[in-house]
């Protein structure tokens, strides 16, 4: 084995050495024409990438700026995995209308982050949306990823939700889900988010495990 190990390694670096020396070889020089094409075109792409960089950082500040005159911003930025990017997205598509919405469950629907329930006989199945705000729905998920770097109780009801079978995208949505409802909660009091009342069953689920 330890024969074949130090063969190996020699082809490597026999066959390392043999792509250097072609790289370094004097190449064929294309035609003059094609290498200005070339040229241009590389120059092109740059000056895009630059005028992009420009407006990007334009539209950063403006949104900055936007979003922190926002009467809702400090409750929405309060809640973990919110920032000004995310946080402004989810407020836009969410409407800042607070009679838009009778209750949470309506707004979990609008994000189609409730899942529908289906039963027929003794049979019930449970099945997610997919006719819903698809702009929504994917800064959800991303919401949900989001906040479990940043709050124990979302990482704990993932996990626990992981436990019970789901997989990581299911378990997502069913976080997306409830923090749609917290969300609901604290525009609808004017509170600020609360890790500790959010996610007051992690104790339960906790002795559940």
């Amino acid at each position: 084995m330890l024969y074949a190990g130090a063969g190996a390694a020699a082809t490597s670096q026999t066959q390392a050495a043999e792509i250097k020396r072609c790289l370094r070889s004097p190449q064929l020089d294309p035609p003059a024409a094609l290498a200005d094409a070339y040229g241009g075109a590389v120059r092109a792409s740059v000056e895009i990438l630059v005028a992009f960089n420009v407006q990007i950082t334009a539209t950063q500040a403006q949104l900055t700026t936007a979003f922190a005159d926002h009467p809702a911003a400090s409750i929405v930025s309060s809640l973990p995995g919110l920032a000004v990017v995310l946080g402004a997205r989810i407020l836009g598509e969410f409407s800042d209308d607070k009679t838009r919405y009778p209750d949470a469950r309506s707004r979990r629907r609008y994000a189609g982050t409730a899942p529908i329930t289906r039963a027929s006989g003794t049979k019930e199945v449970v099945l997610a949306r997919f006719v819903r705000n698809q702009r929504l729905g994917d800064a959800c998920y991303k919401w949900a990823f989001s906040s479990l770097g940043g709050s124990p109780g979302a990482r704990c009801f993932h996990l626990h939700r992981r436990a019970r079978g789901d997989s990581h995208p299911q378990a997502l949505r069913v976080l997306a889900n409830r923090l749609g409802g917290i969300l609901d909660g604290c525009l609808r009091h004017n509170t600020p988010y609360d890790e500790d009342r959010a996610w007051d069953h992690r104790s339960q689920l906790d002795a559940a495990a």
